[in-house]
């Protein structure tokens, strides 16, 4: 069997992403471990139990990395949160001030918003349609 358990994105502070994450979208710090140098290896998950990708949240070393935070992707989306109630999740994420791009869109393919993250990353928060 093969996956990709962890996506790293690259940011500036780990609290403030760690604070992004947990409150603002509800993820769970599944991992929070120091580093030699002064690193720490931060992971968070859209929920407990969750068996998907994860996030890595990587502090920007460098110039060439900061440069990256909040531009990973070249400004497209490149970053996918599936729900299972995107009414609940768009209302909730919106109350924690969350910057939604767009209004809620009804596709075929289902429920879709853009937002971005903290740093400027986007984001589609998404509940697939039924099969």
């Amino acid at each position: 069997m093969r996956r990709i358990p962890l996506v790293a994105l690259v940011v500036d502070d780990y609290d403030e992403a760690i604070r992004f994450y947990t409150e603002a979208l509800g993820f769970r710090l599944a991992e929070d471990s120091p580093r030699p140098g002064g690193g720490r290896w931060v992971v968070v998950e859209p929920d407990a139990g969750h068996t998907g990708t994860a996030l890595l949240l990587a502090r920007a070393e460098g110039e060439a990395q900061r440069a990256r935070v909040g531009d990973q992707t070249g400004g497209r989306v490149g970053f996918f949160l599936h729900t299972d109630d995107f009414a609940r999740d768009h209302a909730r994420m919106t109350a924690a001030g969350v910057a939604f791009l767009e209004e809620p869109r009804h596709e075929p393919y289902g429920s879709v918003a853009v937002f971005r993250d903290l740093y400027g990353n986007r984001w589609d928060l998404l509940q697939p349609a039924a099969p």
